[in-house]
């Protein structure tokens, strides 16, 4: 499982399908199909053909925020949703946060699933790996513009994080 922070204003939120038609996406997407994940290494619309083996992507807020900034509440609103994904997601036994964003939601919907998250709180880290109830939890940078136009995030991390999240 792979969890983001929302979907993109101009990307998830227009094509009904997260990270489908934003440059995250494509940045995600392109490191799926590299790594096994997907069968071609783009996604512009939902029904472009993309096809994920082995994975499955979700996000802690289900709206686009305003300035891509979700509010305490919204993200509380919307975690009931991550937490029943990941129940009635069986198979799930690594989840990818893309982000501090997505790392802190994660931890927050298993804990509401009832399930003991370790005390002190994990903090995210890029490669960082946590094991959490019958989950590992592993940190990933965001794919955002902000990250990899300035090369905090590289295509080499991006598919080292996937690939560790293959072997687990």
């Amino acid at each position: 499982m792979i969890v983001g922070l929302a979907p993109a204003a101009h990307g998830g939120n227009r094509t009904g399908r997260i990270f489908t038609g934003d440059r995250s996406g494509d940045w995600l997407f392109a490191a799926l199909h590299r790594t096994g994940f997907a069968n071609q290494p783009h996604s512009v619309r939902r029904d472009d053909g993309l096809r994920l083996t082995g994975a499955y992507v979700a996000a802690v807020n289900r709206c686009a925020p305003p300035a891509n900034r979700p509010t305490p509440e919204e993200r509380d609103n919307c975690l009931p949703y991550l937490a029943r994904e990941i129940e009635l997601l069986r198979e799930v036994v690594v989840i990818v946060a893309l982000g501090s964003y997505a790392w802190d939601g994660t931890l927050r919907a298993l804990a509401m699933r009832g399930i003991e998250v370790p005390r002190p709180r994990p903090r995210f880290g890029h490669g960082t790996e946590v094991a959490v109830g019958g989950y590992t939890l592993v940190g990933c940078f965001h794919p955002s513009q902000q990250n990899t136009f300035t090369g905090k995030l590289t295509e080499q991390m991006t598919d080292s994080v996937l690939a560790r999240a293959r072997e687990l």
